[in-house]
């Protein structure tokens, strides 16, 4: 599967790259995240990586017909309507087991005001480094950019994630939102 997935990008034009991971596990940000597009590339990449990713999506997602091929993709099927301890549960499961878990922060593929920050505190909880992940349109370019290790703050730690994302460009460019956590939108609000 690693060599055909491999095979398929670079037929389909694409480069793809990934420093070696760290022991253990990590939380993979897929972004940016503006079209369904977005999927099959980053699905494509992971397996050319040998990434074994788990990846959350809404619950929606995994109804019948399709639900079964998602689960075994790798999906794990969320329900966004109830307010649960999910940060909790993955952190939990992060320090148990080594896996990479997929989120795309945007949470969605519409522009978002800012990104949801879950992702950084079930890394931030586990003990575990935050993945770059990334499928840069532009230059037909997919994989991660590096490891960040969360360092609980969180502004210091937006501002490199903001810094390694400001090029990279999603297929429907005009549905990438700004990175920044939802504090500083209410800030810029305020002011």
């Amino acid at each position: 599967m690693r060599r055909l997935a491999g095979w398929v990008l670079r037929r389909l034009g694409w480069r793809y790259h990934m420093p070696p991971p760290p022991e253990g596990s990590y939380v993979l940000i897929g972004a940016p995240h503006t079209s369904n597009w977005d999927f099959f590339v980053g699905i494509l990449a992971l397996w050319a990586l040998g990434i074994r990713a788990r990846w959350l999506g809404k619950k929606e997602l995994f109804r019948p017909p399709l639900g079964w091929l998602l689960r075994l993709l790798g999906g794990i099927p969320v329900d966004r309507s109830k307010r649960s301890n999910l940060v909790d549960q993955v952190a939990e499961i992060l320090k148990r087991e080594r896996l990479a878990v997929l989120i795309t922060p945007e949470g969605t593929r519409g522009k978002a005001p800012y990104w949801r920050t879950g992702f950084y505190y079930m890394a931030l909880k586990a003990g575990v480094p935050i993945a770059l992940g990334y499928a840069d349109f532009r230059r037909k370019e997919v994989g991660i950019g590096g490891y960040l290790y969360p360092t609980g703050d969180i502004r210091r730690d937006f501002a490199a994630i903001r810094a390694f994302y400001q090029d990279k460009v999603g297929l429907r460019p005009e549905k990438q939102g700004p990175i920044r956590i939802q504090e500083e939108v209410e800030e810029l609000a305020s002011d």
